[in-house]
């Protein structure tokens, strides 16, 4: 038996994966889910390397991923940060939607207020995936909605994609 040790995950069998590895971990001071994902049983010392030093990144990725989300937003061609935060100001109520914005708030506007609550919930590694390394999933609030904006990343964070999805 060949072990592997990645940060959070700590060994794992490299001849007899399991198709999926969850874990709850510190990022940016909030709780999200880590998921690693395995298309085979078996995996090379090389990708397990990326994986790991992908890991070691994670908050320095978000905090890239948080500029490209802002960046979205405020490029007057970006579509996918704006249409989330639109779609979610049509949707919610005004209720469901007032502990993450203040209303009474004139210089503030809303979908600006809203994006300042858009955080990453999850990460998904795919090591083996021919379409992108990994996933990040940013939304207002779970308990909210089931709508996420979704940046998919290379080996190194460099974004690949980033579109809305639920």
């Amino acid at each position: 038996m060949a072990e592997y040790t990645l940060p959070h995950f700590g060994a794992i069998d490299i001849d007899n994966l399991e198709e999926c590895y969850l874990v709850n971990i510190e990022s940016n001071g909030k709780t999200i889910h880590l998921d690693l994902n395995f298309d085979g049983q078996t995996i090379d010392t090389e990708t397990l390397e990326d994986i790991k030093t992908f890991i070691e990144r994670i908050d320095a990725i978000d905090k890239i991923n948080a500029k490209h989300l802002s960046n979205d937003f405020h490029d007057e061609d970006g579509e996918t940060v704006k249409f989330y935060m639109e779609h979610h100001l049509e949707e919610l109520e005004k209720a469901e939607l007032s502990a993450l914005i203040n209303f009474d708030d004139t210089t503030g506007e809303p979908a600006l207020q809203l994006l300042s609550k858009l955080n990453l919930v999850r990460i998904g590694i795919y090591p083996q995936s021919e379409d992108f390394f990994a996933s990040f999933d940013y939304s207002i609030g779970m308990d909210l909605t089931d709508y996420l904006v979704v940046i998919y990343t290379d080996k190194n964070g460099g974004v690949e994609d980033m579109v809305m999805e639920s």
